[in-house]
């Protein structure tokens, strides 16, 4: 199961069509994954942590989708450990 579905991705992005929808369901992967690398976690783990991991995922998704000409992924990692923090473990 993912955390967030494509419908519930373009719902938040306000997106109507499905011309981006292979688009969209690559940054929910990018996003899942790495929220689950931050979060120290197998992806599949993320679902035990469910509010956080949404917004988290939705957050990289988001925000990959706006900036997707000119990333600042250095601000993007330090947002997402921050989102993420309560859920963080010490080692893999």
């Amino acid at each position: 199961m993912a955390v967030v579905t494509l419908e519930e991705a373009k719902q938040y992005l306000r997106v109507d069509s499905a011309d981006e929808d292979g688009f969209i369901s690559g940054l929910l992967e990018t996003g899942e994954s790495m929220c689950a690398d931050m979060a120290r976690m197998e992806a599949g783990e993320l679902e035990g942590h469910l509010p956080m991991a949404r917004i988290a995922v939705l957050y990289v998704t988001a925000y990959l989708y706006e900036h997707r000409e000119q990333a600042d992924h250095e601000e993007l990692v330090q947002t997402l450990r921050s989102l993420l923090f309560g859920i963080r473990r010490e080692v893999f």
